[in-house]
């Protein structure tokens, strides 16, 4: 699981083409600390896996490798990349730190395009506080988005500012601007979009409105599951004893 906070702007290297796959190489020095074989590292929001030996990790070079399969060319932008591209690179978040964006899986859900940029206010020397970026959104994940939701957009966790049917706007501070790839993306270019996996799980609970059947209870979803119907108070407080705190009397 990643956060959706990039560590830092990692660079292609070089790119291997194995067949249908490739065996991508970058450099980023502050993902590559500590790194060990097997370790996960989000690429432009894309989960790769690490699979440098302990001898090449240890030999410093702020250098590792990673195994790109077909799918993954395919449901992604990473495609794309070629020698000197500009990467967002984060590491796997450590159980216990602090999520300062929101959960990323670091799994694609569809690839958008950058349709407009609206700078916005400038400061008294002339630098943009923000701006507003539009990007595509395929019909596929559009039920996802909500206004000030979360949206993965290439790695980088933001907050969705309009929800359309076909795109969708997130205001870019100059951190974000200067500190990921966002910041010098041009119009059609292309970015991995990952909606929120919370909203995915809903809709899944959602597509079946009964409850399981369990041994020993009622069928739930409907009164006519239930042959007394004091049994919804026993359901809401099996225990028989005022709700209230009040001896003898119950809500």
């Amino acid at each position: 699981m990643f956060t959706g906070i990039i560590e830092e702007l990692g660079e292609v290297v070089s790119i291997q083409e194995i067949g249908d796959s490739s065996r991508i190489r970058l450099r980023g020095p502050v993902v590559c600390t500590g790194a060990r074989h097997g370790d996960s590292i989000a690429v432009n929001g894309v989960c790769l896996t690490v699979v440098d030996g302990p001898a090449e990790l240890a030999a410093g070079t702020g250098e590792f490798s990673a195994d790109v399969m077909a799918e993954t060319l395919h449901r992604s932008s990473l495609g794309e990349l070629a020698p000197g591209s500009r990467v967002n690179l984060e590491r796997a978040m450590a159980l216990g730190d602090r999520l300062g964006g929101h959960l990323v899986q670091g799994h694609v859900d569809a690839t958008g395009r950058l349709l407009s940029r609206e700078p916005g206010e400038r400061d008294a020397a002339g630098d943009l506080r923000w701006e507003v970026l539009r990007f595509s959104l395929p019909e596929t994940v559009s039920r996802y988005l909500v206004e000030k939701g979360s949206i993965t957009v290439d790695g980088v966790s933001l907050t969705v500012v309009e929800a359309a049917q076909d795109s969708f706007t997130v205001s870019l501070i100059p951190a974000t601007l200067a500190l990921t790839t966002l910041g010098a993306k041009g119009v059609g270019e292309s970015v991995n979009l990952e909606v929120d996996v919370l909203a995915k799980y809903v809709e899944r609970l959602l597509e079946s409105r009964t409850l399981p059947n369990l041994p020993n209870l009622p069928n739930l979803s409907s009164p006519s599951g239930l042959s007394d119907p004091s049994e919804l108070s026993y359901l809401s407080n099996p225990s028989g004893r005022p709700v209230d705190g009040t001896p003898g009397e119950s809500k």
